[in-house]
This record gives structure tokens, sequence and C-alpha cells, in this order.
């Protein structure tokens, strides 16, 4: 439980990313949404989820890290209930909102109990395919869940299915997850966190098609920069967060989403909008993606899976580039899920590692916040260009690692053309 409670709720969490998009027709017949507040229900979660990421990784780290993961349940369960009985787009809209703070807390808080747990060793890697498994699954179980409840149910069954997860894990949170609070100070760089907070929302929203936020952005990222060097105790440290060690992954994780994302949405309005299927049919496609991300998630960190899964991922696009017949979608679907679950499992595992025990909370909102970056930017580039942009994009890590293999091996041997004389032996006297 120490390690399945976190990735139940980290599932629960990454599923509201996807299931809402799914269910928006009708959402929008319902309560009578335009579309520009339609598209508003779906880009505010990510928005506020990945701004509140890093103020509440170092939340996690100053104050407990169960504690604020209790926390952060309760606010993400009420939340959710608040959006299921919304009677306007507005009260929805609001609920989102506290919806993206209480993911906030959750996810960074929920990743560092599950590298406590497991500080090292396979036992490590096996804990962190399961959190691979269970994020990457949420994501592509919010395509499935949100069709059947939508077109079975009612759309109100996409919030309301939160609200007794949330509850049973807050409550078995201070039973079964034993506290960890390296940081005894309960002092915050609350400068830093307000800038880091306003900055990345502002850049998640140009990222989502709103490019004039790009410069308050800029002037609030700079200005982030600018107070984390001269403070005392910093939200992020720019030395740590400037290491290859740190960078490579984060951008992996940056890459992952960026990619497979838009091609999932693209696959869903090919699937209702040209192939005429209902939600809940459109959802029933997803299942081998979801299965494929699963088992390669749980197969852990594997050596050259980074490079093998973003080709695994390539692949599936440029395959659906040349036909997104349902057969071919279904197979690209094997090859991008098992891509994604060996590429996560190895990103997660590297970010983790790189950066000390005492702040794994922020070091996990870094990663989370990687992926709603990779998720903004891929929705706002790729999503008008099809599935042949994302696809190249995957290829170019994998591309260039082919390049230097092949470079390194066709390079000759270096030889001396005078070799070193053997040292003779003495003449035994």
């Amino acid at each position: 439980m120490k390690v399945g409670l976190p990735c139940i709720a980290q599932f629960v969490i990454v599923l509201d990313v996807t299931i809402v998009a799914i269910a928006l027709p009708v959402v929008q017949e319902d309560l009578g949404l335009s579309d520009v507040l339609l598209a508003w229900v779906v880009t505010v979660y990510p928005l506020v989820f990945g701004g509140c990421l890093l103020a509440a990784g170092r939340v996690a780290d100053r104050f407990g890290r169960r504690r604020v993961f209790a926390y952060g349940l309760w606010v993400f369960g009420g939340a959710s209930l608040l959006c299921a009985l919304a009677p306007s787009g507005a009260v929805l809209l609001g609920g989102r909102v506290v919806q993206g703070v209480g993911a906030a807390l959750v996810s960074p808080a929920a990743l560092a109990l599950v590298t406590a747990a497991r500080p090292s060793g396979p036992e490590r890697g096996r804990a962190l395919g399961w959190w691979t498994a269970a994020a990457a699954g949420g994501g592509a179980s919010g395509w499935v869940l949100g069709g059947l409840l939508s077109g079975w149910l009612d759309w109100r069954w996409v919030f309301l299915v939160n609200v007794p997860v949330c509850l049973v894990a807050a409550l078995l949170a201070p039973r079964v997850l034993a506290e960890n609070r390296p940081h005894l100070s309960p002092t915050i760089d609350v400068g830093g966190a307000v800038l880091v907070t306003t900055g990345l929302g502002a850049l998640v929203l140009a990222l989502s098609g709103y490019p004039l936020a790009l410069v308050p952005a800029a002037v609030l990222l700079g200005a982030l920069v600018f107070v984390e060097r001269r403070a005392r105790d910093p939200l992020i440290d720019p030395r740590v967060l400037g290491r290859r060690a740190v960078l490579a992954p984060n951008a992996v994780a940056a890459v992952l989403t960026a990619t497979t994302t838009p091609i999932a949405l693209l696959c869903v309005l090919h699937a209702q909008q040209d192939l005429e299927l209902s939600p809940a049919t459109a959802g029933l496609l997803f299942p081998p993606f979801n299965l494929a991300v699963i088992a390669a998630s749980l197969a852990g960190p594997r050596r050259g899976a980074i490079p093998g899964g973003l080709a695994a991922i390539g692949a599936g696009g440029i395959a659906l580039a040349i036909s997104p017949a349902i057969p071919v979608m279904l197979v690209a679907f094997v090859l991008m899920g098992g891509g994604l679950g060996l590429a996560s499992v190895a990103s997660t595992a590297r970010g983790t590692a790189a950066i000390d025990a005492a702040d794994q909370g922020i070091a996990s909102a870094v990663l989370a916040t990687s992926a709603q970056l990779g998720t903004a930017f891929g929705l706002a580039l790729f999503l008008p260009l099809g599935f042949l942009a994302p696809a190249l994009l995957a290829l170019m890590l994998p591309a260039r690692t082919a390049l230097l293999a092949v470079a390194r091996r066709a390079a000759p041997r270096s030889r001396s053309p005078h070799p070193p004389p053997r040292s003779r032996r003495s003449p035994s006297p």
C-alpha cells in the first residue's frame, strides 16, 4: 500500500486531463456552453495544475509529503463533486480550477512518497514502473472511461468517479503511509512560489493557443531566475536545474507528452468526426494503448528504453499519417503505448535519481511540470499539423543515437606509427 496508494491517486488526477475531452459535446449540449467557455473547461485544469506544481512540490518537501498528499486529495475530491453538481458553465469552470490546485498538491507528494518507500535497488525500479503505469495509464484511460461514462450514463459521472477514490485514499493515507519531511524549517520562498506559479501558468496559457501570454510569461520567469539566484533558501536552485542529469530526463518527459497527447486526440477526433463513431464506441479503441503502456511500464527501467520507446512512438505516428484506418490505429496504439511506458519509466528513474532525497518533492514536481508543458506545447503546435509532425519529433533522439553509433563504428582506430618498445628484462646476474 505504500506504493499502491500514491499510484492510485496519480491515476485519478492524470485521468482528469483527458477524461473530460471526449465528453465535451454532451457537456456543451446539457449546460448550453459557448465554444470559448467549453474550451476553457478542458484548458484550465492543466493550466492550473502545471502552474502550481513546482510550488506544491516545495510545500510537500517543507511541510510533509503525506500531509500535503492527503490535503490535496480532499481538495481534488471536493472540487470533483462541485464539477459533478455544477448547474452552469461558470461553476464547472471554477470547479476545474480547484481541481487543478488539488492535483498539483497530490502529484509531487505522491511520487516523493514512492521514492522514499523504495529508495534504491531493483525494488525502486519496480515501484517507478507501477508509478509510470498509473500515470500513463490514467491519461490513456481517460479516453475510454470518458466515452463510456458520457455515452452510457451521464457526463457528470466523469467527475463523480473521482469522489469515492479520493475519499478512501485520503482516509487511508495517515494509516498506511509514513510521513517524510526532510526539511524541518517551516519557511518557504513565497516570492519564488508566486513567480513560478504565475509564470508557468502564463507559459501554459501561451502554449494552449494564447500567444500574447508569452510576454508576461517571459517577464515573470525572468524575474523568477533573478529572485532565485539571490534567495537564501530558493524554491528552485538554478544550479541544480542546469545540470545535464536533471535537464535530459525532463526534456524526455516533455517530448513524450508532446508527441503522444496530440496523436491520441487526433485519433479521437477522426473516430468521431470522420468515422462518425459515438463517444462510447470511440473510447473502446483505446484499450490496446492502455494495456501496452501498463505492460511496458511494469517491465521497469531498461537499457536503451528512451530511444527505443521514442522510436516506437514515432513509428506509430508515421503509420497513422499513412492511413488512420481502425486496424492501423490499433497497431499504432500498441506501438505508441509500449514506447510511452518504456521511456516514461526510464526518464522518471533518471529524473528522481539526479536530485537529493531531501528535494524529491521538487524533483517530482519538475518532472510533472515538464510533462504538462509538453502536453500544452504538443496540442498547440501539432494538433493543426496532423500525425506526421509529432512522429518526426519522437524520432529525433533515436535518429541521433543511431547516427552516433554508426559514426563510432565507422571511425578508424587510431594507431601510433611508432609502437612503444617492449620492456626488456635486465639479464640475471
